[in-house]
């Protein structure tokens, strides 16, 4: 199978009963929780920790996130942010959502996973766990100084993240190594990353990726980010449309000084961009439904279904969407009875709402073709087809992709300005020229880490 025999059927049952037996409306397939907006990185074209900058130090309790689970009973659960791994009560989290019985999608970052996985090798450490130590220091997953924090044993009651069936890391990857840290504005962002799913890996975690193309993304690298991906055994990939919303618009001029047409995707962009998606859907694990596809190779025409992956933070229920802020509602229901959601996406080519002109993002659309929105005959053989269809095997030749491209082999965004660093004076000047041909550099630096 494509995707685990439980999850599968868990999701499947959930559209069943609230469709077919209950005839609800609408309702929830997947929430989307940031328990809070602080993170660790400033990436290109993410606006929400610049949409919530004045609540960045504010987090919703543990009782609101399990309780916001329970209100709109989606089956899946995706924990994201800002950086989800910072937040003071993720294990218990994580515990509490598997307790309700969710499917849970960790969306990180993955600069802090190897922390949370090591955590939960001395919570089970024993003498039979030296031989996948062994294996981890050998491959430079863990250091000396790791071994002896398993090897003393977890200090605390508190549980911690633990590989299962019902739980994926969703790690953020936008391209191979020099793209991805031009993205998230860090370099060695990239190696980390790949360090943590590979420990992942061997430990037993589902691993994920979840993927967002720009304008200036190259197609072909996507595909080789896929194969390497791949070639570690990920278990999946969701890939969305970089859509130009608002916040993320803002922070754009404001801060790096960039127009965001040059960085965003128009729909005819998009369609461009991921003519291939259905091929990559037969060679890779690509999570999202075959109309989902369709729709972004431009086959097809879908209505977005917004409120089926609702948004709950610190502000309540964020309404229409994930990306659009029309406001936010103190419970899930009332959500759905106030918001006109006729007034939002896109009708027969025409956008409703101007700021959904662009749109063809997965939070919007890939719902749609799970529920059937605009069905067409074949549909419900299509989907069921393609996940219950066997999983892609692992492309072991994507060994072989030069993923290491940036800053590993000296070719970071800051590689030019290091070296011109590291070749200036460091002697103490009578005058001020030295400092001033310092700043100059140092400015270089600052430069680089806006392009």
């Amino acid at each position: 199978m494509r995707f685990p025999l439980a999850l599968t059927a868990k999701i499947a049952g959930h559209i069943i009963k609230h469709q077919f037996i209950k005839r609800t409306p609408k309702f929830a397939l997947v929430l989307q929780l940031e328990p809070l907006h602080t993170c660790n990185l400033t990436c290109t074209g993410c606006g929400r920790i610049r949409e919530y900058s004045t609540s960045l130090k504010d987090m919703m309790s543990l009782e609101d996130c399990l309780q916001s689970a329970q209100e709109c009973d989606a089956p899946m659960v995706s924990i994201c942010g800002g950086e989800p791994l910072i937040y003071p009560k993720i294990e218990e989290l994580v515990q509490g959502l598997r307790d309700q019985n969710r499917i849970i999608y960790v969306c990180t970052n993955g600069v802090f996973m190897r922390k949370k996985m090591t955590e939960h090798l001395a919570a089970t450490y024993t003498a039979d766990s030296e031989p996948l130590l062994t294996r981890l220091r050998e491959q430079d997953l863990i250091s000396e100084k790791d071994l002896q924090t398993i090897r003393a044993g977890k200090k605390n009651d508190r549980p911690t993240i633990a590989p299962s069936q019902w739980m994926y890391w969703n790690v953020h990857v936008d391209g191979l190594e020099y793209t991805h840290d031009l993205i998230v504005e860090r370099e060695g962002v990239f190696k980390e990353c790949i360090a943590a799913i590979k420990m992942a890996k061997l430990l037993g975690y589902q691993v994920a990726t979840n993927t967002t193309v720009y304008k200036e993304t190259d197609v072909q690298e996507i595909e080789d980010m896929f194969a390497f991906l791949s070639s570690l055994y990920v278990d999946g990939h969701t890939i969305s449309p970089g859509y130009d919303y608002d916040a993320a618009k803002k922070d754009m001029v404001s801060r790096l000084g960039k127009q965001p047409e040059d960085f965003f995707l128009t729909r005819k962009m998009t369609v461009e961009k991921f003519s291939k998606i259905e091929e990559w859907g037969e060679k890779f694990t690509i999570f999202g439904t075959p109309v989902y596809q369709e729709f972004l190779a431009g086959k097809r025409d879908l209505t977005c279904t917004a409120w089926a992956i609702p948004t709950r933070n610190i502000a309540g229920w964020k309404a229409p969407c994930y990306l659009m802020t029309d406001g936010h509602y103190p419970s899930y229901h009332e959500m759905l009875e106030t918001v006109d959601w006729d007034r939002y996406g896109v009708v027969d080519g025409i956008a409703r709402d101007p700021r959904c002109e662009n749109c063809m993002v997965h939070c919007g659309y890939d719902p749609s073709g799970a529920l059937g929105t605009n069905a067409q005959r074949g549909d419900t053989w299509k989907n069921i087809k393609y996940n219950f269809g066997s999983k892609p095997r692992p492309y072991l030749a994507g060994q072989s992709i030069e993923a290491f491209n940036g800053v590993s082999i000296g070719k970071g965004h800051l590689a030019e300005a290091k070296a011109a660093i590291s070749g200036a004076p460091h002697s103490p000047c009578a005058n001020n020229q030295g400092s001033s041909e310092r700043d100059d550099l140092l400015g270089k630096i600052a430069a680089s880490k806006k392009a």
